[in-house]
């Protein structure tokens, strides 16, 4: 029949997007003079944070950066780095940060992964710009302060600040892609959309007061930018600290009367070891912690230290955001639990073991590997690698892993890699790389080295000769000499549980 199919009564008119560059707008909008960010005595506003990233945004848009383009950031922690975070979400363009301690050897292939059309630097790398930006076949350079190319900040200056409307912009568009280690050491970009940082960092209608969020994690880690989102849901502010010392941490909380603060376990550990009374931190509410094995022991010291504060462990990754909660009131009744799954996720174990997640928030896929992307996401589920064990109550617990990626301090470790560096000094006939349990680190990178005749290198020997090579935090902690390494007959493999276990054991 002709005519006009009948209205839905369920669905009157279009859902709104879950889009990041609104979370910005509407706080200009009913907090404008709210602190949004902060770093030492500098204090941006929400209405600051808005206005910079429309006014970045037009500049983008002027040197050709649009929808679906990558923009690459090689900065380290610092207020300037936000407005183009909005911008790029404004634009719906794919903010895409790197790590901020490799060198410009270590970066450049980084780079080049993300196809980018941009690469913004700071002053401290503006030296390396122009050789990154040529090796990575990245267009456009830019800076926020000092170097080659466009200068943002003042670009910005003249810039109209009405938000530039991007009509092909979808939830489900790339928002933000970070760079993670695989386990054959090359660098996976991890993709994840608007929706998907919408929900993982929205905190709900009946939060009772903005969250003030200590940040330890510089800003190219996506738990920086999580921790910042959550914050900016609530109307909150996000506390900038570039180098997480104890002192730095809790001077923040102080300064800002912040009400939580979010420590890898390592971090909580140097934390304990302050003068309880040199800081005030009485407004402090939340001491949570994560991304590497919880000891009891440290838990017990967070509610002794601070104890009008609750404290959850959370576990999870890039690829999936906040996997499982251990709430606050089960943190001591299970000690090695990482909890139930979060809301909204679902979790199952495999015949092996493995951990497998599935929830609205999880990443699209790693960018431009195919591969990769149908090995880890299998029917919708992501497998993590990581083998765990259900209680009877369907908590989780963390029993080990079938990557051989090395998690240290938060950062994820490659062992190809630093065996690749290892092997070029003149020492060293033969190396193998391994994580070794750690109660503060959660592991630590240890150097298993055949010397050639007539050679013993030294730890400080080994991670001199790193230098120029990795990131401080790839560096081996511990070495072992040894007169062979353990290899499968049929292959040559080296049998990295079996090196581990006899290190260990002793």
């Amino acid at each position: 029949m002709g005519g006009h199919a009948a209205p839905d009564p369920l669905r009157p008119g279009r859902a709104v997007p879950l889009l990041i560059g609104e979370i910005f707008r509407r706080n200009a909008e009913g907090v404008p003079d709210a602190a949004a960010a902060s770093l030492d005595e500098r204090v941006l506003s929400h209405g600051e944070l808005d206005e910079a990233g429309n006014r970045l945004a037009n500049v983008l848009r002027e040197l050709g950066v649009g929808h679906g383009d990558r923009i690459v950031t090689w900065v380290d922690t610092c207020l300037e780095i936000l407005p183009l975070f909005v911008a790029a979400a404004r634009l719906g363009a794919v903010f895409a940060p790197l790590n901020a301690r490799y060198n410009a050897a270590e970066v450049a292939p980084v780079a080049r992964l993300a196809r980018a059309k941009l690469l913004v630097t700071d002053a401290a790398r503006a030296g390396d710009a122009a050789r990154v930006a040529g090796e990575a076949a990245i267009p456009l350079v830019s800076h926020l302060s000092g170097g080659p190319g466009v200068d943002l900040e003042d670009a910005s200056a003249n810039a109209v600040a009405t938000a530039p409307g991007e009509p092909a912009l979808r939830e489900t568009d790339p928002h933000a892609l970070f760079f993670t280690s695989g386990s054959t050491g090359a660098p996976k970009g991890v993709v994840l959309s608007h929706r998907a940082n919408y929900l993982r960092s929205f905190q709900g209608v009946f939060r009772d007061e903005p969250e003030i969020s200590v940040c330890m994690f510089p800003l190219f880690h996506m738990g920086g930018f999580t921790l910042g989102l959550a914050a900016w849901q609530t109307r909150g502010e996000l506390v900038l600290v570039p180098t997480p010392t104890a002192d730095a941490l809790l001077a923040a909380v102080e300064r800002r009367r912040a009400n939580r603060l979010y420590c890898i376990p390592a971090v909580w550990a140097r934390v304990l070891e302050t003068d309880p009374g040199r800081y005030d931190v009485s407004s402090l509410k939340e001491a949570d912690t994560g991304t590497s094995a919880v000891p009891i022991e440290l838990v017990r010291a967070l509610k002794q230290r601070f104890p009008g504060s609750r404290t959850r462990i959370y576990y999870g990754s890039t690829e999936v955001g906040s996997g499982t909660t251990l709430p606050d009131a089960d943190v001591l009744r299970k000690p090695g639990s990482v909890g139930l799954p979060s809301p909204g996720v679902d979790l199952k174990l495999t015949g092996v073991g493995e951990i497998c997640l599935r929830s609205a928030y999880l990443t699209d896929g790693y960018f431009d590997a195919p591969e990769a992307t149908s090995a880890a996401l299998i029917d919708g589920w992501f497998h993590t690698g990581d083998l765990g064990a259900l209680d009877e109550e369907g908590c989780l617990s963390i029993v080990g892993r079938l990557k051989e990626i090395i998690r240290t301090g938060g950062e994820s470790v490659a062992p190809l890699e630093v065996e690749g560096a290892l092997a070029e000094h003149p020492a060293v006939a033969d190396v193998a790389v391994v994580g070794l349990p750690d109660p503060k680190w959660g592991e630590i990178v240890c150097a298993v080295v055949v010397p050639r005749t007539g050679e013993a290198p030294t730890l400080a020997e080994l991670q001199g000769h790193c230098e120029s090579r990795l990131a401080g935090f790839k560096k081996p902690r511990r070495l072992e000499l040894v007169d062979a390494l353990p290899r499968t007959s049929a292959t040559g493999q080296v049998q990295r549980t079996l090196l581990v276990e006899k290190i260990v054991t002793g």
